[in-house]
């Protein structure tokens, strides 16, 4: 598979859709009122996340924020994930997997970005493995 700089077709289409949320994030910044958050870094490349989620009293997720820097990838999956997860319970949050994470991007993420573009689900499951009492 090519790399997700290439520019062909629907791929450079959906590299336009990152950039815009590399650019203009949704949901970024602070969520006083969080029920979890979690915050992770990946000290090799720089990227440092915050996820935080407001559960509503029906357990579905209400609100969903990030915060931190870090590169394109990982700034836009972030901003993707915190609009996906909006309205879903714990139990699909739990599910949520890498192949969602393509699905949501447009394309299967190669393996050099890999941990770039899933540092967000794997920053929001382990704030709600946290909030639920789990390792």
């Amino acid at each position: 598979m090519n790399d997700w700089h290439e520019i062909d077709g629907e791929r450079g289409l959906h590299l336009e859709i990152i950039l815009d949320h590399y650019r203009d994030p949704h949901n970024k910044g602070p969520l006083a009122d969080a029920t979890f958050r979690y915050r992770e870094a990946r000290l090799s490349c720089g990227d440092d996340l915050e996820v935080a989620v407001r559960l509503g009293a029906d357990g579905r997720v209400e609100e969903a924020k990030f915060d931190g820097s870090g590169c394109s990838m990982s700034v836009a999956a972030a901003s993707m994930l915190t609009d996906f997860v909006k309205g879903k319970t714990v139990a699909e949050l739990q599910a949520l997997g890498e192949a969602d994470v393509s699905r949501m991007l447009g394309f299967e993420v190669n393996a050099s970005r890999l941990g770039c573009a899933t540092l967000a689900l794997k920053v929001l499951q382990r704030g709600l493995a946290e909030y639920l009492g789990k390792p």
